[in-house]
């Protein structure tokens, strides 16, 4: 037999050594402010029941009974919207309260006061939609590779439905008030506070991985500009180029020089200059494609990889050329006349290498610059070197390492 007052004081002080245990996690990482909401909704519900262990000791009345589990629902509310705000959602605070409001109103009528199925079949019922809402927040996260994710939409899903057989249990036996005395309230009692514990450390999880997420890609993005930078930009076209290889498709890589930019920062500071470079990098962002490939090698250099053939990338530099040759024209309070060459090289991405790729999208490119800057110039194909059927594949060609054919 387990007993209830021993159950509720354990889980009282576990779910607030756990509250604060997580503020503690977000003050080590304030970048992760759900942490905070987490810790808050543990100390709530650990709150909670220990002003409900108060109220059943000297029977305070079904008011003072309300607000105790009131507090509970508003922790099951801040559970919620702390998942919300973990995936960049924002928060519902009307929401989060609803659940403690219509308690706290179905505690004035006398007829539900007075009666114990009545509280199970409520109380059941608002709690389970607070642990599905919490699940479902998780299962619409748009990164689905997270190794917690399964683990965090499963264990509230699951706590969601232990609350669910007391609703036709407690209709069923009508004003018979022994489904409290049972053994009913000993394991939901024993089963929360396995949820509480066990949600608190894939809380953790989820953070940890949050964190690791945040450092990969402040790792390879360029603070300037937001863009990648030279490592993310060669990871990234590394994976572009295996998918393109697998649909025997053509990529294309452009590199982009911004004309006179020495210039720019002699005339009007390094102050300016950066926002020239600014400038440019959000006319590319917004100009190409969600898929493309974006970075900045360095200084005034960027590049970017399509998944596209020779002409149709011909075409997109050309739009940026245009759109960057208007935004040029007044940066930073000053007429610049700011604009870029642009080289583009194309080949099929079987076999393709980047560094080959790349040196022909940069002559090109100087080539831009020599014939008199703010222009596209497309590298010619190379031709396609012949198959040799009578060698098995890998043999002589693998050893030599043959570029990139378009």
């Amino acid at each position: 037999m387990l007993d209830l007052p021993t159950l509720f004081i354990v889980s009282s002080c576990i779910a607030s050594l756990l509250g604060f245990f997580l503020f503690f996690a977000w003050i080590q990482d304030r970048n992760i402010r759900a942490l905070a909401w987490w810790g808050a909704a543990y100390i709530l519900g650990g709150l909670g029941v220990a002003l409900w262990i108060a109220e059943a000791s000297f029977s305070t009345g079904p008011i003072s009974y309300g607000f105790a589990n009131a507090l509970l629902f508003v922790a099951c509310g801040t559970i919620w919207n702390g998942a919300r705000l973990f995936y960049a959602r924002s928060v519902r605070p009307f929401a989060l309260c609803v659940g403690a409001i219509v308690w706290l109103i179905a505690c004035q009528i006398p007829s539900f006061a007075e009666s114990d199925p009545a509280h199970v079949v409520l109380s059941s019922m608002i709690a389970s939609a607070y642990t599905f809402a919490t699940a479902r927040e998780i299962w619409s996260d748009r990164r689905k590779r997270a190794r917690s994710r399964w683990a965090a939409v499963c264990i509230p899903l699951l706590h969601g439905l232990v609350f669910l057989p007391p609703i036709p249990l407690a209709v069923m036996r009508g004003g018979d008030d022994t489904l409290l005395t049972s053994g009913w309230i000993a394991v939901f009692t024993l089963e929360t506070l396995l949820y509480v514990v066990g949600t608190a450390f894939i809380a953790l999880m989820m953070a940890k991985e949050r964190a690791e997420s945040m450092y990969k890609v402040a790792a390879a993005t360029d603070p300037l500009t937001g863009l990648l930078n030279r490592r993310g930009f060669m990871e990234r076209t590394e994976h572009l180029v295996e998918r393109m290889a697998a649909q025997r498709s053509s990529v294309s890589l452009l590199m982009f020089d911004l004309d006179r930019f020495k210039m720019i920062n002699d005339t009007y500071g390094h102050a300016s200059g950066d926002a020239a470079l600014r400038v440019f990098a959000d006319v590319i962002a917004k100009t190409l494609r969600e898929g493309d490939v974006i970075g900045r090698l360095g200084g005034e250099e960027f590049a970017a990889v399509l998944p596209e053939p020779a002409a149709a990338a011909g075409i997109a530099a050309e739009r940026v050329r245009a759109a960057f040759e208007a935004a040029g024209m007044v940066i930073d309070g000053h007429r610049m006349g700011a604009s870029v060459s642009i080289g583009a090289a194309a080949a099929l991405a079987a076999g393709c290498k980047i560094e080959h790729l790349m040196a022909r999208a940069d002559a090109a490119l100087y080539k831009a610059k020599e014939t008199g800057r703010n222009r596209v110039i497309v590298a010619p194909e190379e031709p396609a070197r012949p198959v040799e059927t009578e060698k098995p594949a890998g043999s002589v060609a693998a050893a030599a390492g043959v570029p990139c054919a378009a």
